[in-house]
């Protein structure tokens, strides 16, 4: 376990591209949909309850949120994508936002996609990672709440992922994760600290 992780805060929000943080260092950007469970990841990796703010209701961050790690490393929380209950123009506001953030930012090193092990590769899912393939941006799939599935099912949908991504095995990786029951952190921060070079 790397502490950096723990020493996590907060360090700002941006609605639009103006406002985020200069662009430098190393950043890891966390996707998905609104349901996918990207807070409940971010608190759990940080050793935080309330780092990331998570909701009942999908679609609560509606920002980009910046955690400053160290002075040159952030993990960045992007709008969930999907299902959050507000008006069209302020969903394709977020998503233009969200986009434009991922094609212009020089210190992005990764970015990891929450899927919900349950209903992975949505359009949306699959619109991002191929996104992420074409602009040759690394990609750690995270399968989230696992804890829902018996192992066999989990390891059905595992490699179903797995085998959808086989041509990209040198750029994209997967995983199964639970927030709830703390299993695949590890794993997850190995990953992490191969992209912000704390290995």
């Amino acid at each position: 376990m790397n502490s950096l992780y723990q020493n996590a805060g907060f360090l700002t929000s941006a609605a639009k591209i103006s406002q985020v943080p200069e662009d430098s260092g190393f950043e890891v950007a966390f996707a998905g949909r609104s349901n996918a469970g990207k807070s409940s990841a971010i608190n759990v990796l940080t050793r935080q309850k309330a780092l990331a703010r998570t909701s009942k209701t999908p679609g609560r961050t509606q920002m980009i949120n910046f955690f400053q790690l160290d002075a040159e490393r952030r993990l960045v929380d992007l709008p969930g994508y999907g299902y959050a209950k507000v008006a069209e123009s302020t969903k394709n506001q977020w998503q233009r936002t969200m986009q434009e953030y991922l094609s212009t930012r020089q210190c992005l090193r990764g970015v990891v996609i929450l899927m919900d092990i349950r209903h992975p590769l949505k359009d949306v899912d699959q619109m991002l990672l191929q996104w992420c393939i074409d602009n040759t941006m690394p990609v750690h799939v995270l399968l989230t709440k696992v804890d829902k599935l018996k192992n066999n099912a989990a390891s059905k949908q595992l490699s179903l992922v797995q085998g959808h991504l086989k041509e990209h095995r040198d750029r994209c990786s997967v995983q199964v994760f639970s927030s709830l029951k703390r299993s695949g952190l590890e794993q997850l921060e190995a990953v992490l600290n191969g992209w912000l070079q704390l290995a």
